[in-house]
């Protein structure tokens, strides 16, 4: 019986001893987390101050450094547009266009009916031989009427002399009063036939524009002749229409051979591809520091990835209302203010350019206006926000 009862002893304590660590473990994990709860909470406090600080810290060096490049989308690709008109009225006898067809200046793009044109720059050429030959006959005329003044010249001085001799032999008593008034009247005659001929050489001289010797095409008739010969060359030379500029065909679809054309009236346009700038609409707040000849970066929507390099050319004259057909009267009690917009051209350098472009396309622009708002300036807007403030 002692020994079972040993036994029973023994196997009581083993269970006793299993179920008496439970209890110790979980008193020492209550007392063993206060430490670590003291450093975890500090850990937080110092990211919660941190993290504020960092950001406006680093929001802080963002706008003092920022405003550098000026940005906007409200952008587009321009380039120049030219209509194709004749400058001659007929009907067109050959196309050699298409619509959206490349172009290279100096290509035949149509040809108007040229054949009244010939017909009337044979009648030029004609008109100008007419007015040649007229001034050599004028030349001719001015040499006859010189023959003629000589001859009324020497009728004077033989009348003059007949005139003396019978004014002699009447005061001697010879001649009858009538020999001596028939002499005179021969002599009258000759004198007013001279002076005839003196007109007739002024007209000859003034028919020859003063000059005698004056060359022939110099001459104000055949000048007029060869001017009329030239426009009649230059009118039918403009009935074959060439392109002015390297480009590409618009809106020529309904342009066919036989339409009969005006002077004038525009026929279909020309998209040049040489000339090429940006059109970009900034707001007026972003003007301060831009000026012409800063550099800017172009992307295009429909290459975004192939930046362009430009040059600002020109800061518009106003803002778009201003220019409107019906501007904003602002002369109310209902006016808001609005920040408005004003153009910026920006010449685009086609150096590099290998896609292709055309106009209109939507554009991003960042000019590069080489001012950064920096230190002064937030501290003078410091300065005056507490001058208000006073």
């Amino acid at each position: 019986m002692n020994a079972v009862s040993k036994v029973k002893d023994e196997v009581t304590e083993v269970e006793a001893d299993k179920l008496t660590p439970p209890v110790s473990v979980a008193s020492q994990l209550q007392a063993a987390p206060e430490k670590p709860v003291r450093k975890r909470k500090a850990g937080r406090t110092l990211l919660m101050i941190a993290l504020p600080l960092a950001l406006v810290v680093g929001g802080g060096y963002v706008w003092i450094t920022g405003g550098r490049y000026q940005e906007t989308e409200n952008a587009n690709l321009r380039q120049a547009k030219v209509s194709i008109a004749s400058q001659e009225v007929g009907r067109v006898i050959s196309v050699n266009v298409a619509d959206n067809e490349m172009v290279k200046k100096g290509d035949v793009l149509f040809v108007v009916d040229p054949e009244p044109y010939r017909i009337a720059l044979a009648q030029a050429d004609a008109s100008l031989a007419a007015a040649r030959l007229n001034v050599e006959q004028l030349r001719a005329a001015y040499s006859q009427a010189l023959a003629q003044e000589r001859v009324t010249s020497n009728d004077i001085t033989y009348y003059q002399s007949q005139y003396d001799r019978a004014a002699a032999l009447v005061k001697r008593g010879i001649n009858s009063e009538s020999t001596l008034d028939e002499a005179k009247r021969d002599l009258t005659k000759a004198q007013d036939q001279h002076a005839a001929a003196q007109q007739a050489v002024a007209s000859a001289l003034a028919a020859l524009g003063g000059n005698p010797n004056i060359e022939t095409d110099k001459h104000p008739a055949v000048l007029s002749a060869i001017a009329a010969r030239d426009n009649a060359a230059y009118a039918l030379e403009q009935t074959t229409v060439r392109a002015p500029a390297d480009g590409m065909v618009a809106q020529a679809s309904s342009f066919k051979v036989g339409q009969f054309v005006g002077v004038g009236s525009p026929l279909f346009s020309l998209v040049e591809s040489g000339d090429i700038w940006i059109d970009a609409n900034f707001k007026e707040t972003q003007l301060t520091n831009m000026k012409p000849g800063q550099k800017a970066d172009i992307t295009l929507d429909t290459y975004p990835n192939r930046p362009f390099t430009a040059t600002v050319e020109a800061i518009g004259a106003g803002t778009g209302a201003e220019f409107s057909l019906l501007p904003a009267q602002n002369a109310t009690g209902n006016w808001v203010k609005v920040t408005q917009r004003i153009p910026v051209r920006l010449k685009v350098d086609t150096s590099s350019l290998d896609v292709a472009l055309r106009t209109g396309m939507s554009a991003s622009v960042s000019v590069d206006t080489g001012v950064s708002r920096g230190l002064p300036s937030l501290l003078s807007s410091a300065v005056a926000s507490d001058n208000q403030s006073k």
